[in-house]
Formats: structure tokens, C-alpha cells, sequence
């Protein structure tokens, strides 16, 4: 008998199970007898395997197929719960959570303050209760109860983000509010590193560092009110990205993330580099609560150094942006480059909250950094010199610490000046970021462009990393129409020239249709393959992040 057996190799094995062949002492006419029969049985099962492998095959690739394709479409369309399923699950969320009054919402101003923003311009839908969990063991039995109803879990850090990231759900779902989740855990000064729950204010830490005399602190700052799990979850940055890089570098050490199926993960350990495997904390940053809830982070620190903040204009923004172009190259210590155009001047002199006034003209903020005295007033000079040669001109250092942080602070409130200058506007802010050489060309360019619209658009961006930001001041459905169509040309502009739809915003709503042109149809599959791997339900934070399949459809075409 005959038998074919699959070898490691992938080549076809013959095993002779029959004596009469194994038998040495065969004579000629008897082995060649059995060798003929053999050989036309060994045809013959050759023939029906090859059949049957046929078939199998055809029909295991028509299953595979058939399995991508309702991969697929589970995320275009992931099957979620009725209104009788959601009103379950809040029952079992108040019962889960009996004896913490605090921690269910279903009142309305509150489903209302969580699906809406005063700060962007996008549609707001409200979520059908609001969780307030304390701890991760919280969000894990929020997880449960949200699977068993397939109900969308979408979660919500500081509500500082502009491109619509915690709107609700358009079939509704729970939205999981971590703000009772701020608690700085650990601060280990020697590792120079601090672990902390994600509703934590940055701001708040590097307050908590000085009160406690500690001279480190953490790098990025986004919004003023912005917490550590949106930061994270956005791959933020700030005015200090110039010199310390954004939330994708290394500054997330490690986090504690909740996933889909309720399963609780570590990204990895504390320490300050590993080499071990996949880089899993970076899964996470900027996947914007689409793959997991995070609940636990370790931040970096770095040391506290000694700053001067000066301040410059400019006949116009392209000349500033050179300037900056050939100040970061000098070499000197520079840890932020703010650009204000003339419009954010005039609303900062109107509205803002400095006492002193400027000239309304483009305008550069310098922030210096230094070992010492000595080494910033260097620095200071040869800025001087560089900005001189660009038109800069009533070059003026901030006389002292205080004046210096009130100026600071005057950059980090200015939307909220700009969006006086229309009384009742709503501001579309966004912003776009492209190599440091190509921002001259985009700045200047996309002013013109603003200006040929009539619309109120202030400008003012980290110009030092290629990063800037517009405001532009909506009033009615017909400047909505504008200001979309101006975005777009900004965007496109920006992807044309390398760059990026969003520098630091993120993606959410507002930017999803551009990633299929930015990154390439291969690499957004990638990025839905790796969604559907991990929330294959769909449920967390449904309508985010990944275009549509139209924006992929019509780049191909």
C-alpha cells in the first residue's frame, strides 16, 4: 500500500508500508511485477489528490475571500445594538456601578457638554450616557457590558480636541469620561519619569513638579487644559516641539490600555529604551480611542533649564518664516518659535489678556534656552542678526520672568482672542505642518488664498518645526461653504509639498477624507487590518480616524 504524506519542505514523501517490497531478497521478474502495479496505483491516488487538493483549494480560498471581505465591510458597517439593547446596558451600567452615585449620567446637559464643542466647527451628536470611571477595573466592566450589547464606546480626555474626536455616535453609545481618572501615581525624580492615570492636565504635573521643588518637567503642552490620555491618544505636540519633538517620540514610556475585548495590557516596562519586540505603546499613539482605552501612562521628564523670550516683526509672514528657516540651522538654543500674523496681533491688542501692546504686524516669538545667562544672551545675538537680515525689525527681550510668561500665556489663549475679532463666529481651526524648507512657500500662498475669500483668518502656528494653524471666523452656512473649500486647498497645498494634513491635531472627523492621499491606499488598509484585528465589533470610537471607503474609491479613480 501506498500512502503520500505533506513533508516540511512542502515535497510529496512515498512511504512503502507493504513487506513484499521492503524485501531485500525480491528476485528481478517479482520486484519489477510489483514496481509496474505500484507504479499505475501511485497514478492513479496521485490523480484523485490532485482533484481533491484542486477543489480544497478553491474552495479555502473562496471562504478566505469571503472572510476578508466581511472583514472589510465589518468596519464600514459593524453591527451594533438597538435602542432596546442600549437602554440593557444602562440598566446594567447602574447596577454594576450601584454604589457610586457619580459614576452613570444620563442627564441631558451632560450627554449634550460631551458631544459638542464651542471650539470647531463640526456637527455635534450627543452620547447616550456618560461613564465616570475611577480606576481601570472600571473601564473593564464598562468594556463587558458595552461587547454583550454592541454599543460604541466613545472616550473623552480634556474636550480640548478640534477635529471632532468625541462626538458622539450617530446610533448613540457610551461615552467614557476619565477626568475622575487624574491622579499622578509615581514620580521617580532619579529615573526622571512619572506614571499617571490619563485624566491628568500636563499643565497640572509641571505645577505638581515645581510645588514639590522637583526640577524636571514634561515637554509638551498643547491646550492649556489638555490631559495626558487625549495627548497620548492624539500624538500631541506644542509650542516646545521645535526642541523636544512631539508625543511620538518617546516621551509615552509605557501605557496601560484596556482593548476591546476587555483584556488589560502593559505596553511594555519603565525603562528608558527597549529593543524587545514591537514598539506597542506607539500602536496607541494617535490611534484616537479607535484600538483601546488607556488608563495608566509612564511620561518622561526632562530637566528644567534656564529660558529668555524675546519678540520680533516682520513686513510680511514670508520673510518671517525664512527667518525661522535659517535660525533653527544656526545651531543656537531654541526651545519654541511662535508665529502670530498681523490679524492675531490686532486681536491680542484688542482682547488679549497682556498689558502691552504691539505692533500689528507678523510677528515672532522666541523662546531661548540655556545653561545660563551668559549662553542665552549669545543665543539672543545671533537671533538678532539672523532676524535683521530677514526685515525683522523692534527685536525686544521680555525685561524679566514674569512679563516673559504672561507673553507666553498671550500665544497659548490667542484663539480665544481671534475669535472676538467676529462677534458671533464659530472658528474652523486647523492646521497643517510640511518640511521646514517648503513653510515659507505654504505660508505665504495659503494667506493669499485666505485673503481672496473675505473671510476673517488669523494666522499663527510652531513655525519652527514646519507646523502652523488657521482660524478662519464662521458666521453662516455660506462662509462654512468657504472655509471647507479653503481647507482643503491649504491640506492638498501642504501634501503637495510633503507634508501632512495635521501636524498635531489629529485626524478624527475633520481630516479622515485626506490620510488616503497623504499615506497611500496601502498604507490605510494596513491601519484598518490592524483595526479590524484588534476591535473587530467596531466599538470603540466608531466613525474616527479611518476615511470612508468613498475617499479611498475616488483617489484610485
Amino acid at each position: 500500500m501506498l500512502r503520500i504524506i505533506a513533508s516540511k519542505s512542502g515535497h510529496r514523501t512515498r512511504l512503502f508500508n507493504n513487506p513484499a517490497i521492503t524485501r531485500r531478497s525480491l528476485s528481478s521478474r517479482n520486484f519489477s511485477s510489483i514496481t509496474a502495479s505500484t507504479s499505475t496505483s501511485f497514478s492513479k491516488t496521485l490523480a484523485l489528490l490532485s482533484a481533491a487538493s484542486l477543489i480544497s483549494g478553491f474552495v479555502g480560498y473562496s471562504l478566505a475571500n469571503r472572510r476578508d471581505v466581511e472583514a472589510s465591510a465589518s468596519l464600514v458597517k459593524p453591527q451594533y445594538g438597538s435602542r432596546e439593547d442600549y437602554a440593557r446596558a444602562i440598566e446594567d451600567l447602574k447596577k454594576t456601578f450601584a454604589g457610586d452615585e457619580d459614576a452613570v449620567s444620563t442627564n441631558a446637559d451632560d450627554l449634550y457638554s460631551h458631544g459638542f464643542s464651542v471650539n470647531d466647527y463640526h456637527l455635534g451628536t450627543p452620547h447616550t450616557v456618560v461613564m465616570y470611571p475611577t480606576c481601570t477595573e472600571d473601564v473593564v466592566k464598562v468594556v463587558h457590558i458595552a461587547t454583550k450589547c454592541r454599543m460604541p464606546i466613545i472616550a473623552y480626555s480634556g474636550g480640548t480636541s478640534l477635529e471632532g474626536h468625541f462626538r458622539g455616535y450617530h446610533s448613540g453609545g457610551i461615552c467614557l469620561d476619565m477626568s475622575r481618572m487624574n491622579k499622578i501615581i509615581e514620580i521617580h525624580e532619579a529615573d526622571s519619569d512619572l506614571v499617571c492615570q490619563p485624566g491628568v492636565c500636563w499643565s497640572d504635573i509641571n505645577d505638581t513638579l515645581r510645588e514639590k521643588e522637583i526640577p524636571l518637567f514634561f515637554p509638551l503642552d498643547p491646550a492649556p487644559t489638555a490631559t495626558i490620555g487625549g495627548m497620548l491618544s492624539t500624538g500631541c505636540s506644542g509650542t516646545n516641539a521645535v526642541r523636544y519633538g512631539t508625543g511620538k517620540a518617546e516621551w509615552f514610556l509605557n501605557a496601560t490600555v484596556v482593548l476591546p475585548s476587555g483584556e488589560v495590557i502593559k505596553t511594555r516596562r519603565r525603562s528608558r529604551k527597549s529593543s524587545a519586540g514591537f514598539d506597542t505603546t506607539k500602536l496607541f499613539i494617535g490611534a484616537e480611542g479607535t484600538l483601546g482605552i488607556v488608563t495608566e501612562v509612564t511620561i518622561r521628564l526632562t530637566p528644567v533649564l534656564p529660558t529668555a523670550v524675546a519678540v520680533v516683526h516682520f513686513p510680511d509672514v514670508r520673510k518671517a518664516t525664512e527667518a525661522v528657516r535659517e535660525v533653527t540651522l544656526s545651531g543656537v538654543g531654541i526651545q519654541c518659535v511662535e508665529l502670530l500674523d498681523d490679524l492675531c496681533m490686532h486681536a491680542l491688542n484688542q482682547y488679549g489678556q497682556s498689558e502691552n501692546s504691539w505692533p500689528e504686524k507678523d510677528t515672532l516669538l522666541f523662546k531661548l534656552q540655556g545653561h545660563n545667562k551668559a549662553s542665552l544672551l549669545e543665543s539672543g545675538r545671533v537671533v538678532e542678526k539672523i532676524v535683521a537680515r530677514h526685515g525683522g525689525f523692534g527685536f525686544k527681550y521680555a525685561k524679566d520672568d514674569q512679563e516673559a510668561e504672561d507673553l507666553w500665556e498671550t500665544r497659548k489663549n490667542a484663539l480665544y482672542a481671534c475669535l472676538a475679532l467676529v462677534s458671533g463666529s464659530r472658528a474652523w481651526s486647523t492646521d497643517v505642518c510640511v518640511p521646514v524648507s517648503k513653510l515659507p512657500e505654504l505660508v505665504y500662498e495659503t494667506k493669499k488664498d485666505l485673503a481672496s475669500t473675505g473671510l476673517i483668518a488669523p494666522m499663527a502656528g510652531h513655525v519652527g518645526d514646519g507646523n502652523f494653524h488657521a482660524a478662519l471666523l464662521i458666521r453662516n452656512e455660506e462662509e462654512l461653504k468657504i472655509s471647507r473649500e479653503v481647507v482643503s486647498r491649504m491640506v492638498h497645498r501642504a501634501i503637495a509639498l510633503d507634508g501632512t494634513c495635521t501636524g498635531e491635531h489629529g485626524v478624527g472627523i475633520g481630516k479622515k477624507e485626506y490620510l488616503v492621499e497623504e499615506l497611500g491606499p496601502g498604507t490605510v488598509e494596513l491601519m484598518k487590518t490592524v483595526k479590524r484585528a484588534i476591535d473587530p465589533l467596531g466599538l470603540f470610537n466608531p466613525g474616527k480616524l479611518y476615511p470612508d471607503d468613498s475617499a479611498e474609491e475616488k483617489l484610485r479613480k
